[in-house]
């Protein structure tokens, strides 16, 4: 049988985003999935209250070096080995994904942020078949008109000894991903022999970096073959990325974009969308879903 865990990296501002999705995997998530919430050492207590025999709460500390020591009064961690640059909030995050992922022992990962709940439910072999974990792959999609992205890839190629190569590249980036934990701990053990230091510290010294994207990278352009077999376009997730709030309609306007596919729905907290909308959105949603007769959605599939 085929095991899946879920992956969050949470905090404080973000609990009752995080209560909704924690809620969502209870209801949608096979009964064996256990669902990992990580969070800094101060909002342990605050979180505490979703711990349950499916959901574990983790401290964010576990999951990186000693050398890994947050600032005061501060949103940056400093890395002793290496203290400058300080590391940035976004960066320590994708570290603690890495990390954890690293760390698993079940046959898939799903990283799934705060933002993001489960609309319908899904099983392990949704993101696992043929003993391969499904790998989000957009080609040719990244060139000069998504400068970030390029950074990013110029990164990974770096952090894995790779020759630079000229655009475009495929596009791994979407709200909700499946990682391979084997391919993880393969991918981070290259990054260490590569920089000749721990590959936390290698990626802790970097302003601009995308997890996604090196694994992606990883899986492509070393791995290659069976590995990146399982390959798919469909994000599985309706997302929302703007950072324009969603209003009652605007937000009914983005649910009549779901797929038969979509398993959930992300709309980014950077949107600032009230957290009434969201929830009237969702509730709205799951209420015509559940009222669609077993037929009809079977068709829809």
């Amino acid at each position: 049988m085929t095991s899946i865990a879920l992956i969050t990296p949470s905090f404080g501002p973000d609990f009752e985003l995080c209560a909704d999705l924690c809620r969502s995997v209870l209801d949608n998530a096979p009964a064996s999935a256990l669902h990992h919430i990580i969070v800094p050492r101060h909002d342990l207590q605050l979180f505490g209250r979703l711990a349950g025999p499916r959901t574990v709460i983790h401290c964010e500390s576990d999951f990186l070096p000693r050398s890994f020591v947050p600032l005061p009064f501060s949103k940056f961690t400093v890395n002793l080995k290496r203290p400058f640059p300080p590391v940035r909030g976004w960066v320590l995050q994708q570290i603690v994904k890495l990390s954890a992922a690293a760390a698993s022992q079940e046959d898939v990962v799903v990283l799934v942020d705060s933002d993001i709940e489960f609309v319908k439910p899904f099983t392990a072999e949704t993101f696992f078949t043929d003993s391969k974990v499904r790998f989000f792959h957009k080609p040719g999609a990244v060139d000069e008109q998504l400068p970030r992205h390029m950074i990013w890839h110029r990164g990974a190629r770096s952090l894995l000894g790779l020759s630079p190569s000229q655009p475009p590249y495929a596009d791994y980036i979407t709200s909700m991903i499946a990682w391979d934990p084997r391919i993880v701990r393969q991918m981070l053990a290259r990054v260490s022999a590569v920089s000749g230091t721990h590959w936390a510290s290698a990626i802790a010294g970097r302003l601009h970096f995308s997890e996604w994207t090196l694994y992606g990278v990883f899986v492509d352009e070393v791995l290659g073959g069976e590995a990146n077999s399982f390959i798919s376009e469909d994000p599985l997730c309706l997302a929302h990325w703007g950072t324009t709030p969603l209003t009652r309609e605007t937000a009914g306007r983005f649910f009549a974009g779901v797929k038969s596919t979509d398993i959930a729905a992300m709309i980014s907290a950077k949107s600032r969308t009230p957290l009434e909308v969201k929830r009237g959105a969702f509730a709205a949603f799951r209420a015509k879903a559940s009222a669609t007769p077993p037929r009809t959605r079977m068709l829809e599939t």
